[in-house]
């Protein structure tokens, strides 16, 4: 069974940093896409960035130049670096990965969600 099992969200004052990461496991032949997504409280889940596997990028407009994501294919994990923190990223982020799995296929996948407050 294919899980995404995210870390490193918190409370942080406007201005500071997080390090969000995301690592898959299970019986996985191969990982294609991987992104972060966030949903903020009354809102509909937005794309913040993704990641190819052969790395390229894509961001959200307001979190460019701020945000960067990244990826170790060795241990099938995707990271989102976020800089210069503002209220308005306060929300829930979520991984998300299109994998190949041993007897499923190609199938998306989802984090469980971790929580991310930026508040002075």
């Amino acid at each position: 069974q294919v899980q995404l099992v995210e870390s490193g969200g918190g409370l942080v004052q406007p201005g500071g940093s997080l390090r969000l990461s995301c690592a898959a496991s299970g019986s996985i032949f191969s990982v294609n896409a991987m992104g972060w997504y966030r949903q903020a409280p009354g809102k509909e889940r937005e794309l913040v960035a993704t990641i190819t596997n052969g790395g390229s990028t894509d961001y959200l407009d307001s979190v460019k130049g701020r945000f960067t994501v990244s990826r170790d294919n060795a241990k099938k994990t995707v990271y989102l670096q976020m800089n210069s923190l503002k209220p308005e990223d306060t929300a829930v982020y979520y991984c998300n990965a299109d994998i190949l799995a041993f007897g499923v296929g190609w199938k998306a996948y989802w984090g469980q969600g971790t929580q991310v407050t930026v508040s002075s």
